[in-house]
């Protein structure tokens, strides 16, 4: 067994000061103050110094990092992810990728899960694609999917990832798409969609809803609204995540709020409530030179147009920037971080809280969030 004392121990409903927590093989096995839990001599201790423990971060959406794209090297991906307190990745493909490409991915993918690396973390995978709105995004000249959506091209590739696909990103206005969608709800009934790369308006959007309609893609991007008359505000994705109470919203929380404005970020925050807004990195990895105006911001990248092309985010450095843009305190912040994600997916039972039967998939951050400890099923990755 494994003793962490000393702690500061982030639970979902607040924070408990000179905290205990046990761990045995994979899983938390007791949680408490020090005064209710003794640790045995001998014991595997491990003193946080009086740092904050808290779930290890779920990041849904997350392209690839540190020189690693995860359709390419998802077991590299992974080990970047890992080492910055991300214990749970989902693999994130875009529609840059061809039919062929997309299966050859997915059998990375499997391959690296079933290894007894960092790739343990690896938690499934986010289709960021292939039917959005081929007008928005990073790079839409490399959209390979702007035909008609046919059976024969996306069967095989739904069969592929099979249960290992979370989350299918679509865009509702798409023609032809609730046939694609049946099937894939079909294969995998724990699938959700994601709204993305769209101008769906609600009325779109409402009318999936019953195929488990349950996520933005990276809301306050990619999306636009369209105006009935001149001179006034149309709603689009972005409101309709806003307005709809089951919803949840991903934000990418980028140092100098590029992805999404500050005002905005609080409005998200505001609306949808801790609840309901799921941190994301969307990080990627781009050998596009960065503008001049942009040089000077650290955690951005670019495509080959010049726009933005995801982050260079890794969760802990989003959460700081959560808590700069807003007034959230570290225990909201790991709400967006773990349990949220957690949620979405539905793997709540498993991760993304700290509590006893659950996966010992834990942090250790001081009050900025700077990563000191990362363990992964009960041992200590880094």
């Amino acid at each position: 067994m494994l003793y962490i004392k000393n702690a500061k121990i982030v639970l979902e409903n607040g924070i408990l000061w000179d905290g205990v927590l046990a761990v045995e093989e994979d899983r938390i096995v007791a949680v408490g103050s020090a005064g209710e839990i003794s640790v045995p001599e001998g014991a595997q201790v491990l003193d946080a110094q009086g740092l904050y423990v808290g779930p290890g971060f779920v990041d849904l959406h997350v392209h690839g990092g540190g020189g690693h794209l995860f359709f390419e090297e998802p077991e590299g991906a992974a080990k970047h992810f890992l080492n910055h307190g991300e214990t749970t990745v989902l693999p994130t493909f875009y529609y840059d990728l061809s039919r062929e490409e997309f299966l050859e991915s997915v059998d990375r993918v499997r391959e690296a899960m079933a290894g007894e690396g960092a790739g343990r973390a690896i938690g499934g995978i986010y289709m960021e694609g292939p039917y959005m709105n081929p007008k928005y995004g990073a790079s839409p000249e490399k959209n390979k999917w702007q035909g008609d959506i046919c059976k024969e091209e996306y069967e095989a590739i739904v069969d592929k990832a099979g249960s290992l696909a979370k989350i299918w990103a679509v865009a509702p206005e798409r023609k032809g798409l609730e046939p694609f969608l049946q099937y894939a709800k079909e294969k995998n009934p724990d699938v959700v969609f994601a709204i993305g790369h769209s101008e769906a308006t609600p009325e779109q959007i409402r009318k999936l809803k019953k195929y488990g309609v349950g996520l933005q893609t990276h809301c306050m991007n990619a999306t636009s609204q369209i105006s009935k008359l001149i001179g006034t505000r149309g709603c689009g994705p972005d409101e309709y995540c806003l307005l709809e109470p089951d919803m949840y919203a991903e934000l990418i929380c980028d140092s100098h709020g590029m992805h999404v404005q500050p005002d905005l970020i609080r409005l998200v925050v505001k609306t949808k409530g801790v609840d309901r807004v799921v941190l994301i990195t969307d990080s990627f990895v781009s050998k596009e030179e960065i503008p001049a105006d942009m040089q000077h911001i650290e955690d951005l990248q670019f495509d080959a147009n010049g726009d933005l092309c995801g982050s260079k985010l890794t969760m802990e450095v989003a959460c700081r920037n959560m808590m700069r843009h807003t007034n959230c305190g570290i225990a909201q912040v790991f709400l967006m971080a773990s349990r949220n994600p957690a949620r979405v997916i539905g793997m709540e039972e498993e991760i993304g809280t700290i509590a006893v039967g659950k996966r010992a998939n834990l942090v250790l951050v001081d009050d900025m969030f700077h990563i000191n400890t990362v363990i992964l099923e009960g041992r200590i990755w880094q």
